[in-house]
């Protein structure tokens, strides 16, 4: 975890058409937003709120990048919506992305910025992308999802790794749709240690996401559903795939070896399709490359932090 003090922290007003109700997005930055292009970070989850993703404020006295970290709509410090999860008008993509785009409005940073969306994040970062807007300067697309059927497949083929009591277990739990069972936590239990996080006790800020996603999983149930091998939320049709053509800014894409919804399969259609795009894959790793240990921290903070410093050739 980072041991700096944000430079600002605060709520931005956001207001969703389909509610009266008055909402907020919970921010923060570390660094100078007028000194250099900031980065902006997406997380995952979904609805696992920003602390996971703060060992990227490095790369404010690293690089001289500044950074900013936000929870999406209904998760973290941000207003929630419980009681909504079958409340199909609302979980939609438009929600996430204009709270991207009323973000850097308000932050005044929408004429020049870098994206950095991991996992969840990595399916709205590529969305926004693609509308070519106009202040986007760099996408990072870490562990990035293209459409939910990739993210399917990437589970499907998971699963095929783990120990055939796991195995039953998830395929009984799918069956009868007890997501509570000893047998599906334990298989679940499994998957989270050698390939969400690959640590023998999960670090802080990943106990911080896992608390507030335990709290109110109110955003996974309603966009993606009870269980990676059992989805049913409104973005289960999802994809930006036919989009991504349209990316126009660099692109780093990046995964890992023992990854969860983002194996290579998920990363084809990033590499195939963006015009301007380099993939890194991390080896011994799982899907929150970042925490798993210093060394790979290290990694990825020098492989975005060199990526968003050097200057684009044309």
């Amino acid at each position: 975890m980072t041991t700096q003090n944000p430079t600002e922290e605060g709520f931005i007003p956001y207001q969703i058409p389909l509610t009266d109700k008055p909402c907020s997005t919970y921010y923060k930055v570390f660094g100078d937003l007028t000194k250099a292009t900031p980065l902006v970070c997406l997380h995952g989850g979904p609805g696992a709120g920003h602390d996971y993703m703060l060992a990227f404020a490095e790369l404010w006295p690293r690089y001289g990048i500044p950074v900013v970290f936000y929870d999406h709509i209904g998760c973290g410090s941000s207003t929630h919506f419980q009681g909504t999860v079958d409340d199909k008008s609302l979980w939609q993509e438009s929600l996430f992305t204009n709270e991207l785009e009323n973000l850097l409005d308000h932050l005044q940073i929408g004429s020049a910025y870098h994206l950095l969306g991991h996992s969840w994040g990595g399916m709205i970062a590529p969305t926004f992308a693609a509308t070519q807007p106009r202040g986007l300067r760099k996408l990072v697309l870490a562990s990035g999802i293209p459409s939910k059927k990739h993210s399917i497949r990437s589970f499907a083929q998971l699963k095929k790794e783990l120990p055939e009591k796991h195995q039953q277990a998830i395929d009984e739990a799918v069956q009868t749709r007890d997501f509570e069972s000893a047998g599906y936590k334990a298989a679940f239990g499994y998957l989270v240690r050698y390939y969400l996080c690959r640590t023998d006790v999960p670090p802080p800020e990943m106990l911080a996401s896992y608390k507030k996603m335990a709290e109110d999983n109110t955003v996974l149930l309603a966009t993606s559903g009870p269980s990676p091998y059992y989805q049913n939320g409104t973005f289960l049709e999802w994809s930006c795939v036919e989009r991504l053509h349209r990316i126009a800014a660099p692109t780093l894409i990046y995964n890992a070896e023992f990854d969860t919804s983002s194996r290579d399969i998920a990363q084809m259609p990033f590499f195939e399709l963006i015009p301007k795009v380099r993939w890194v894959k991390f080896m011994e790793a799982g899907h929150s490359v970042h925490l798993e240990s210093e060394e790979l921290k290290e990694k990825v903070l020098k492989l975005v932090g060199e990526f968003l410093v050097e200057q684009s050739a044309d």
